[in-house]
């Protein structure tokens, strides 16, 4: 890997699209949720995404499964760990601690002004409840267009932008959309996504699978477009090479090329430096 690409973004048509890095890894070769990493991230102005889980003491750690084994030496539920335990255990690829929110905070203090993180919380509001959100509006509250916060709870969602409406947030209706795609079609597509656009949430990012993007393209429905047209920005996941070192084969050339035509605001990748190597091979 070259430092040429950086992994922040590719050009298309005067269009930018931001590369997000996935979990904190620039290539499948870096380990989940790498401190490193995200320190990179910061310091290049980075957009990046980890996931949240709630701890016992109403912290946060940085891990995607509800249970400590998935991804460290330890054992037992998250939300039954103390931020004293959870440093003592090690990731099981990096051997390094987790990453808690307490850390997140002081090395967001000196962070790129273009550097965007984004926390997709895994716990519902019911398990994060009020010390939860103290947690966060003590920590974060003025980090302003640094983080975005996303969830599969709405109710969540809307908890923080009550607490604290100065953080972007971002909902993910991919599963309905798919979902009601399947059995009512793209006109109910469109009027669901309507719905959530223009709903309590206010959501300033809109997280769909490429996929579904690309199928709605072919059926007559630019969902991107859509989302623009109610002020909204899209970020397309997850997109990944299946050989990062050889770039595109002519399949996955075809639909990027496709899915830049749409004009997506960010594209959500585990192999964020080689899909920007592997664009300036193909594009014209």
């Amino acid at each position: 890997m070259t430092s040429e690409y950086s992994g922040l973004g590719i050009a298309y048509r005067d269009h930018f699209t931001r590369l997000k890095w996935h979990r904190l890894r620039r290539s499948m070769s870096d380990p989940l949720f790498s401190a490193s990493v995200m320190a990179d991230g910061f310091r290049l102005g980075a957009s990046t995404e980890l996931d949240l889980r709630v701890r016992a003491d109403g912290g946060f750690v940085v891990l995607h499964d509800g249970e400590l084994e998935g991804e460290t030496d330890g054992s037992g539920l998250v939300r039954q760990a103390s931020a004293q335990d959870i440093r003592r255990l090690r990731m099981k690829k990096a051997g390094t601690p987790p990453i808690l929110s307490e850390d997140l905070a002081t090395m967001l203090e000196a962070a790129h002004p273009d550097a965007l993180l984004q926390f997709d919380m895994k716990d519902e509001l019911a398990v994060i409840g009020d010390r939860g959100l103290d947690h966060l509006a003590h920590h974060f509250a003025g980090a302003g267009s640094s983080i975005i916060v996303s969830g599969a709870d709405l109710d969540l969602i809307l908890a923080v932008k009550e607490r604290l409406p100065d953080l972007k947030r971002g909902i993910d209706p991919t599963d309905k959309l798919v979902e009601i795609y399947r059995h009512q079609g793209l006109k109910a597509v469109e009027t669901d996504l309507r719905s959530d656009l223009a709903g309590p949430t206010e959501p300033d990012t809109i997280y769909l699978a490429w996929e579904l993007l690309l199928q709605a393209a072919r059926d007559g429905l630019d969902l991107i477009a859509l989302c623009h047209d109610a002020g909204k920005l899209v970020d397309a996941w997850t997109f990944n090479l299946k050989n990062p070192e050889t770039g595109f084969s002519e399949t996955e050339a075809h639909a990027f090329r496709t899915l830049m035509a749409l004009k997506p605001d960010q594209i959500t990748t585990d192999e964020a430096p080689a899909t920007e190597r592997a664009w300036a091979r193909i594009s014209d």
